[in-house]
């Protein structure tokens, strides 16, 4: 059938039908934007949360050394998922989109290096017990800062309320403590990026 043969409505149908296409070849799918860092905080404050308990008593023989080593390696294995997808859709950009990207992308690393760097000549100087929450509150203030910022740049209203929240619930499991913090981050922070994830892409 030619163009010319449709009728107003079946035009209009096409057009939204290539409209839809063509936004979700252009668009990242959401689910997998967000879920690989759910699932990574789930698993790492999890781990994190086994070797604190609640009231300072291990629930399992972790260390906190070995429920840092989770958290990163999954922090680690969710962002090579990314770059992986990122790779493999083949989609392509340049100019502005791609120097936002790559600038972005360098302000986490170098936030996270400095991070550890300052974060390791202070430890010392606090009880031991203490240590952990250092490490995991100023870590998640990173994070949310940069969802934050991350949201703002590109005027993604998800992103930059989820940065919000994981600030919220940062300082919040901070002030109750170690094992708190673990608990709450797991499951408030690492349920939401994943609620997020399944619900924005139900919306695609």
């Amino acid at each position: 059938m030619d163009d010319e043969d449709l009728s107003p409505a079946e035009m209009m149908r096409l057009i939204e039908e290539q409209s839809a296409a063509a936004t979700r070849r252009l668009q990242p799918d959401p689910l997998l934007l967000y879920a690989p860092w759910g699932v990574a905080w789930m698993a790492g404050f999890g781990t994190f949360f086994l070797a604190h308990g609640l009231d300072g008593r291990p629930l399992a023989p972790i260390s906190w050394q070995l429920a840092l080593a989770v958290l990163m390696g999954g922090q680690l294995l969710a962002g090579a998922f990314l770059f992986w997808c990122a790779r493999a859709s083949g989609l392509k950009t340049r100019g502005v989109t791609t120097q936002r990207g790559m600038m972005y992308g360098y302000a986490w690393f170098v936030a996270m290096m400095a991070m550890g760097l300052i974060l390791s000549r202070f430890a010392p100087m606090i009880p031991r017990d203490e240590v952990s929450l250092l490490y995991a509150a100023v870590s998640m203030l990173v994070v949310a800062t940069l969802y934050m910022a991350g949201g703002a740049v590109w005027r993604e209203w998800p992103m930059f309320f989820l940065g919000v929240w994981t600030a919220v619930v940062d300082a919040a499991g901070a002030a109750l403590g170690p094992g708190w913090h673990a608990l709450l981050i797991s499951l408030l922070v690492g349920g939401a990026f994943l609620v997020t994830g399944i619900v924005l892409r139900r919306r695609r």
